[in-house]
């Protein structure tokens, strides 16, 4: 990853901004910046300088890991320190902050380090962040990585096929996945993985449960992994058993749904084109009041990243973005059907990452 370059595009957007030095607290962005992938850390930049701080926990691992910035370690508060260093730089009259990222209590606790001069006007809340729209688009390092975390989720799909039966508890099912997502060198789930199943599928974020599988009915799979730090997200509907008509017809409907959406993926088109594509598809079926969430959202270093792939949304996709496209109906008390492939944003289309089967499987 070349983090020199990335910090010196985050430097643009503070010359831009009209701001001397800026305070980065939050561990998705100081990963992306320097490199760090530790818990405890604070990261400060200026037109000139950009410095990490941590404490002695990880002392060799931010000297094996950080580029492009110095590190420090300290005893104290890594946030309060990196406050400290920012006011004592040269000409550094101001500093910004992300308000997402930071509560009340921390932001006393800063001001109060500073000295009595600035504690008035040295901070201040950027309108907006300056270090997430650096990650909305992927480099080419970030999307290898995320091809592979994908990739790696597909083999786990194929894998739990042959694992499937009714009587089998969700949590069991998920233990599944999970144990086998580490024998393929995951480092780690990127959300707690979804087994709904029965009527369960009708819960959009249906965590499993003690809940055996039913010997007929859909079940709902929806699971990723981290490779490199990057995220992967998919989600496939099974049935065990026999579907009967109306659940085909569902399946269908959402399926086409999905397939609308992944055609309507390019760069330039509208977060709610790409949308409306999908949900058009679920309105003439006479589904769309079943479909109760957004289309899809970005991923990387984040799970959930910008954009959104929602109703009315006005952001332009960008080659070199990845965002999900996972449109869902969920009928209460009877079942759910949810399919969700990652896309990378090309200048002509979109590129499936996720390319297991998704026709109806009957197990």
């Amino acid at each position: 990853m070349d983090h020199l370059f990335r910090i010196g595009q985050l430097r643009r957007k503070l010359t831009k901004a009209g701001l001397q030095g800026l305070l980065v607290t939050h561990l998705p962005d100081l990963r992306y910046l320097c490199g760090f992938t530790g818990s405890s850390a604070a990261f400060a930049v200026t037109r000139r300088a950009a410095r990490l701080f941590t404490d002695g926990r990880y002392k060799a691992q931010s000297a094996e890991e950080v580029q492009g910035a110095q590190v420090q370690i300290v005893s104290g508060s890594p946030t309060v320190a990196a406050v400290e260093w920012l006011a004592a730089q040269a000409g550094a009259a101001n500093a910004g902050f992300d308000p997402a990222w930071t509560t009340v209590a921390e932001l006393t606790r800063w001001r109060a380090a500073l000295p009595a001069r600035l504690r008035r006007g040295f901070l201040s809340a950027i309108p907006a962040p300056l270090v997430e729209p650096l990650r909305l688009v992927k480099d080419e390092e970030e999307l290898a990585l995320m091809s592979q975390a994908a990739l790696t989720g597909c083999k786990l799909f194929e894998h739990i096929l042959g694992f499937l039966r009714p009587g089998l508890l969700e949590t069991e099912v998920a233990a599944e996945l999970e144990h086998k997502a580490r024998l393929l060198g995951a480092e780690g789930m990127s959300f707690e993985t979804i087994v709904a199943s029965g009527v369960r599928s009708a819960l959009p974020h249906g965590r499993a449960t003690a809940t055996p599988l039913p010997r007929r009915g859909f079940l709902t799979l929806d699971f990723g992994i981290i490779h490199g730090g990057y995220c992967s997200d998919m989600t496939r509907t099974v049935y065990l058993g026999e579907p009967r008509a109306r659940e085909r017809v569902a399946y269908e409907a959402v399926l086409e749904a999905q397939q609308a959406g992944v055609q309507a993926v390019r760069s330039g088109a509208s977060c709610g084109e790409v949308d409306e594509a999908a949900r058009s598809v679920l309105r003439k079926a006479g589904l769309a009041e079943a479909f109760s969430h957004s289309t899809g959202h970005g991923v990387g270093l984040e799970i959930h990243e910008s954009p959104r792939i929602g109703a009315g949304q006005k952001t332009r996709l960008l080659a070199g973005m990845v965002v999900t496209i996972e449109p869902g109906i969920y009928l209460a008390g009877e079942f759910g059907i949810r399919i969700e492939d990652m896309v990378a944003v090309t200048r002509t289309g979109g590129h499936v990452l996720t390319p297991a089967p998704k026709a109806l499987i009957e197990l």
